[in-house]
């Protein structure tokens, strides 16, 4: 990290300096969660990024957060809360874990309150960004007569180049999971996925009726391409979806939705537009079936995992089926996707839905 450009990370519409500091390896994986991320400054004075409340006593401010994070802000044998207490000059109270409820910061200065709550956002936020995704937005493409196009197109893949290196059976999608990515989520409670229902909604409301019209968009799923820059070994080859009247509504739509919800913090910003594709092959399911792509690669605590993955030569593929139809189909519906999991039908199960219709 450069001294003199360190990392901004965005809370609540500011942006709060993530200052450089020597970080403590503890000998045991438990212990290295909890060390304490150092003092964190704010880039500007949030004087009023906070609701902070007068009280006979003091002043006091509360927050929210999923259980799931409680021990990040406490820390081992409680040191994290002590140290910001003692800096801020300020009291921590924070639930039992496993229970809901509110953080509550309370001091005899406002500064100090807000410098507590600043600190508590920042260690929230950094380890948030360290869980695996739980949920993502996503349209889902497995009518009819895009899963038969799909089927075909495996039949004649395997049937023209099965002697290409790596192009097996086991790399190509379940049909009834095909699905078009909007974002990625991590959901921590039941609070935060009805959150993220109550976004997609006013997204309907602000901006989706007005593009789609209040009618299912009618796109084609049609063409092939793949991730890397070589296609002689290449992980992840998807099929290119488009609106059937050629116009941009649907990256239009898709475009919004995902920056709304990265300003709100639901989604990290790593994207300025979503790549539209749909994934047909992937190596990671040569092994596992259940694989999603380059997001199951890290562990809870936000280690990278670098598994083994045998790249297939995709030239004859790319060559034959540059511009193959998989078939037409109505995107009626924005879902809120739980990874890891099946509905009645074998997509993935939803946690919630906003219908054009």
């Amino acid at each position: 990290m450069e001294v003199l450009r360190p990392q901004l990370i965005r809370i609540d519409g500011r942006n709060y300096r993530k200052n450089p500091v020597q970080e403590q390896t503890y000998q045991h994986e438990e212990d290295e969660e909890d060390f304490y991320q150092g003092s964190m400054e704010c880039a500007d004075e949030p004087c009023d990024a906070y609701e902070v409340e007068q009280t006979p006593q003091g002043f006091r401010s509360t927050l929210r957060a999923p259980s799931l994070l409680y021990k990040h802000i406490v820390g081992k044998r409680g040191d994290t809360r002590k140290k910001i207490e003692m800096e801020t000059k300020t009291s921590i109270s924070i639930p039992k874990p496993g229970q809901d409820g509110e953080i509550v910061i309370t001091g005899q200065h406002r500064n100090g309150v807000i410098s507590a709550r600043t600190r508590i956002d920042v260690l929230l936020d950094t380890f948030r960004r360290k869980q695996p995704f739980t949920h993502f937005l996503a349209f889902f493409l497995n009518e009819v007569e895009v899963q038969e196009g799909f089927l075909r197109f495996q039949e004649e893949v395997l049937a023209k180049c099965s002697m290409d290196h790596g192009v097996d059976s086991s790399i190509f999608q379940n049909p009834k999971k095909l699905h078009l990515t909007i974002g990625m989520l991590v959901l921590l409670s039941e609070e935060e996925i009805q959150q993220t229902c109550e976004m997609l909604q006013q997204c309907k409301e602000e901006f989706i009726n007005d593009i789609s019209g209040g009618k299912p968009l009618e796109v084609e799923m049609a063409g092939i391409e793949y991730m890397n820059d070589d296609p002689g070994m290449v992980d992840v080859l998807y099929a290119k979806v488009h609106m059937k009247d050629g116009s941009n509504r649907l990256q239009e739509l898709v475009d919004r939705v995902l920056e709304r919800f990265q300003a709100s913090g639901l989604i990290v910003k790593e994207w300025n537009s979503v790549k539209l594709h749909a994934t047909v092959m992937n190596t990671l399911f040569r092994k596992d079936p259940n694989a999603e792509g380059r997001y199951n690669l890290y562990t809870a605590d936000g280690k990278c995992i670098f598994k083994e993955r045998e790249s297939f030569d995709g030239r004859n593929i790319l060559k034959l089926f540059e511009n193959f139809y998989f078939g037409s189909l109505k995107l009626n519906s924005i879902h809120i996707s739980q990874r890891f999991t099946v509905d009645s039908f074998g997509n993935y199960a939803s946690c919630g839905q906003i219908d054009f219709s």
